[in-house]
């Protein structure tokens, strides 16, 4: 055993030894794959991130609080219509119409104004991404110069690659570093 470990490490050896010597003090990282082509999973990369997980409990407690306040709304518009119905019978049809046509117009309304909401809570989650993507930028350059790579690949859009060249929790790793939750750059912004 002992001799096919050192069969297998001589050529190691006499590399070092040679006019090839090895430079350990490289530009070389240990965990950094070394290949001209990365992958990523931006969606995990996103997701998985602090700022992502940030963001995404941020939406969860906007949606939240819309949907109780949707059902609030619902409940009173059910209780209104409810009104509305039994009143139906004692009403000059024409006066009932009056009435049925303009509780009609209050809930497109109110639909029109909830779902308003939900989309600028969406155009929230999105404006975040954009913008995470936009500060992760140069953690990503940093990990292609470390690489030697010359692109970065969404790994959805790659037929076959080998493992070792997707990068997705490095960069969460060193995003997290960099950035944490992003909370600092709303603060930042804000001031």
């Amino acid at each position: 055993m002992l001799a096919l470990m050192g069969a297998l490490f001589a050529p190691l050896q006499a590399l070092a030894q040679g006019p090839y010597e090895l430079d350990l003090n490289s530009e070389m990282q240990l965990g950094i794959p070394q290949s001209a082509i990365l992958t990523i999973h931006p969606d995990r990369l996103f997701s998985s991130s602090a700022f992502g997980r940030r963001v995404a409990e941020g939406i969860e407690a906007e949606g939240a609080v819309l949907t109780a306040e949707n059902r609030r709304i619902e409940a009173v518009l059910r209780a209104e219509e409810q009104t509305l119905a039994e009143r139906r019978h004692s009403m000059d049809p024409a006066a009932f119409r009056a009435l049925a046509d303009a509780f009609d117009e209050k809930v497109q309304e109110t639909r029109r104004l909830q779902e308003q909401k939900l989309r600028e809570i969406n155009a929230t989650g999105e404006t975040a991404r954009r913008e995470f993507f936009t500060v992760s930028l140069p953690v990503l350059q940093q990990l292609m110069r470390e690489s030697g790579a010359g692109a970065i690949l969404d790994q959805s859009s790659v037929f076959l690659s080998a493992y070792a060249a997707d990068i997705t929790d490095l960069a969460i790793s060193r995003i997290d570093a960099v950035l944490g939750d992003g909370s600092q750059l709303e603060q930042d912004a804000q001031q």
